[in-house]
């Protein structure tokens, strides 16, 4: 992006993501888990910081069963400037799929397209791939999940290692409390806890959560409201 402080909002959604990629909703730290087979899911939700505010729409669909594909778009606005857009694709699939008291791991691979930095009709912009790692525990009441991965900018041509740690916790049948952290080799960790409420379970989904790069300003602090529908099928 044109902006330091929008190319900051790109790395914190892109360092496990994402998903988000990108993660389920209100995760940054990616899962091992697909939408549901043969269905789509749609993921929304508005970022608002200090000086600057951002809304993203992510549909994902999984065709096959173990493919999931992402494809989406965010705005993103600084005070005094005008908006810019991100367009985001993303390719995910599993090599062990998650259970109840097991674990599962898998390898995502995207790209995110900035067209102020990066003219021309390909859009090329950031490339990055993860690997998401998780485990059950107690039932599926505490889960957890790691992510490592790659991020390459083409505005700097710099690479970095990225990593997530994050845990979600069934506090009810329709309340998901989390907690994680996640960041790169070159800059300070961020932080994010919030909530998920199920409206209607296994299909709606509402969502909030606060965050803060580590020992930062006020800058880097934000509050999210999201929504995630996950309809079993459709295909």
């Amino acid at each position: 992006m044109a902006s330091t402080t929008l190319q900051r909002l790109t790395l914190v959604l892109l360092t496990a993501w994402s998903g988000h990629s990108f993660a389920a909703r209100p995760f940054v730290t990616d899962d091992a888990r697909l939408t549901n087979a043969k269905s789509c899911q749609l993921e929304s939700w508005s970022r608002a910081y200090k000086s600057s505010n951002e809304f993203w729409v992510l549909p994902a669909c999984n065709i096959t069963g173990n493919f999931e594909i992402t494809a989406g778009s965010g705005v993103a606005t600084n005070v005094g400037q005008p908006s810019t857009n991100d367009f985001i694709l993303q390719g995910k699939t599993l090599f062990r799929e998650l259970t109840t008291n097991g674990w599962g791991w898998g390898l995502a691979l995207g790209r995110v397209n900035h067209p102020d930095i990066a003219p021309g009709p390909n859009l090329l912009g950031n490339t990055y791939a993860y690997i998401p790692i998780s485990l059950s525990t107690n039932n599926d009441k505490a889960i957890f999940h790691t992510n490592v991965g790659w991020l390459k900018d083409k505005a700097t041509h710099a690479h970095r290692a990225t990593w997530g740690l994050g845990a979600e916790i069934q506090a009810s049948p329709r309340i998901l409390l989390i907690a994680e952290s996640f960041g790169d080799h070159k800059t300070k960790p961020y932080w994010q806890i919030g909530a998920r409420y199920s409206v209607i379970p296994n299909f709606f989904q509402l969502d909030t959560t606060m965050g803060q790069q580590f020992n930062g300003t006020t800058e880097t602090r934000w509050i999210s409201f999201g929504l995630r529908l996950t309809p079993e099928k459709i295909f």
